[in-house]
């Protein structure tokens, strides 16, 4: 059997054959989950924002035109679900954890490395915490859940050529960040 595209198995949701939004559940909610948990830092909640999402997307299925991906639409609802949650409460996002990615810190093989990756790790998430929700949005996006700079200027609305100089200032107000922790 053929395997759908993404667009596809959501147009079959638009005609009606809502069953298919189980296989895009199934192909994204782990990515959607670091995502939310990325921008909540709390476990209970990206959970339910998950099913949250789907079920939105699922009620507002004909928001999608089919024109761009569907991934990029599905963080588009799920940007907005994150920043209505915040407004109804009133708080901000909590801290980005950037253990999760330790394998993407590159150490040596040493016996002291493991010690120096964790020194970095924790510097990078304080620099990662004072960063705006807006920097630190661009940053998971771009780094972590590895999107696009097209399907971020899509998520966002705006350029593609916005979306590279935000996260070039992003970077910079990071490694600012991380150099002021590390004196």
């Amino acid at each position: 059997m053929e395997t759908l595209s993404d667009n596809e198995l959501m147009q079959n949701v638009q005609n009606g054959d809502i069953d298919k939004m189980g296989l895009l559940y199934e192909r994204h909610n782990r990515h959607l989950y670091r995502f939310l948990y990325n921008m909540t830092r709390q476990k209970e909640l990206s959970e339910d924002l998950v099913q949250n999402i789907f079920m939105r997307m699922l009620r507002y299925h004909d928001g999608f035109r089919g024109h761009g991906e569907f991934r990029t639409w599905m963080y588009r609802v799920a940007r907005n679900m994150v920043y209505d949650h915040f407004k109804k409460a009133d708080k901000t996002p909590a801290h980005t954890d950037v253990s999760a990615y330790e394998t993407r810190i590159e150490g040596d093989h040493h016996a002291d490395s493991g010690i120096v990756k964790a020194e970095e790790l924790r510097l990078l998430e304080s620099a990662m915490e004072m960063l705006s929700i807006e920097n630190r949005e661009l940053l998971v996006l771009c780094r972590y859940q590895e999107l696009k700079y097209s399907e971020i200027a899509t998520i966002l609305n705006i350029t593609e050529g916005a979306v590279k100089v935000r996260i070039h200032r992003a970077l910079s107000q990071l490694k600012n960040n991380y150099l002021r922790i590390d004196n």
